[in-house]
């Protein structure tokens, strides 16, 4: 029970520093490395499992996919030129706030919860979008940012399911992921 929180600290201290840096986006190995490399990222993609294992149900494999959805539709929306604005706020505040609903042990209806989670994807995906080539190169970025993430997301649901039962655990990754958020975004300002 102690390894993920021990995870998420080590993670925390080892590098602050987001992922988007403006580096050349091309190839699945760059892509797949990509959610690992920032802990923007690396805390939003956990949170998002570990949020979806506890509002349980059909929550816990929709919230994965539709943030992965979403995070495609939003890196097709930065190659495209769209600009979010505030995008590495956006970032940091996504982090923040599912860390936040983790360690509020937050249910909210199915809907809002699903609309969280797409809006933190969307922000995710168009900073990924906006670092990524518009040719084959890009699109295997994409499928290897999309497949990491998605194997974030079944992590955080997989230690979400394993610590269901104990709310101070979760209370604590929560509040140890939205600490981060916090940091990182007041990086942003």
């Amino acid at each position: 029970m102690r390894k993920p929180l021990l995870f998420i600290l080590l993670a925390a201290a080892a590098n602050l520093a987001q992922a988007h840096t403006g580096h050349g986006a091309d190839g699945f190995a760059h892509g797949f490395g990509h959610p690992f490399s920032g802990l923007d990222h690396l805390l939003a993609m956990f949170a998002v499992g570990l949020w979806s294992a506890q509002l349980g149900g059909h929550a816990r494999w929709q919230g994965p996919v539709l943030f992965v959805l979403m995070l495609a539709a939003g890196a097709a929306l930065g190659v495209a030129g769209v600009a979010l604005p505030w995008l590495e706020s956006g970032i940091a505040l996504s982090v923040l706030l599912s860390g936040l609903l983790v360690a509020a042990l937050a249910r909210p209806p199915r809907l809002l919860a699903m609309a969280a989670i797409a809006a933190f994807a969307l922000y995710h995906g168009v900073a990924h979008g906006q670092e990524m080539r518009a040719d084959a190169s890009g699109a295997a970025y994409a499928a290897g940012f999309m497949l990491a993430s998605a194997l974030l997301h079944i992590a955080g649901v997989a230690v979400g399911q394993g610590t269901l039962r104990s709310a101070m655990l979760l209370r604590a990754l929560g509040a140890a992921i939205a600490a981060s958020g916090a940091l990182l975004l007041v990086g942003t300002l």
